[in-house]
């Protein structure tokens, strides 16, 4: 009775461990787009998913993330992270940032897309470079277009 008691507790453990839900390190320059199969090198335009089951996709741009949700079920997913422009390699809730398309700063697809965690980063960026901002939703809106 007591091995069944430990293997309960030992399997219930390993389900928990396996579904955990937060984002996972990129491995800048041997991780690959799991929407356009590029190598993510772009420490600053990088993006990625989390499933409520745990599972990771990663991104070489934010645009790649949002054009992979035509094929997916997006009611799976748990997080959705662009890295924040002025903290290259932090990842930030993509629909709680800013965005900015401007073709002054260069994505890896040619989107000229840049996330931002605060509207008042993002702001002082379009002062100095031109271009537009968008909240998640608008963004999804400005690229299903």
């Amino acid at each position: 009775m007591k091995t069944l008691k430990y293997y309960s507790i030992l399997i219930l453990l390993l389900i928990f461990i396996s579904c955990n839900v937060s984002p996972k390190p990129i491995d800048y320059g041997n991780d690959g787009c799991h929407f356009c199969k590029m190598t993510i090198v772009d420490k600053v335009h990088a993006a990625e998913i989390v499933t409520k089951k745990g599972k990771v996709y990663k991104f070489d741009a934010t645009e790649c993330m949002v054009n992979f949700l035509d094929d997916f079920d997006t009611s799976e997913i748990a997080l959705y992270l662009s890295n924040n422009y002025t903290e290259p390699e932090e990842l930030i809730d993509a629909t709680q940032a800013t965005f900015l398309i401007s073709k002054n700063i260069s994505s890896p697809m040619g989107a000229f897309l840049s996330a931002f965690k605060n509207k008042i980063d993002a702001e002082k960026v379009q002062a100095e470079k031109g271009g537009e901002l968008y909240s998640w939703s608008e963004l999804l809106s400005h690229l299903n277009k």
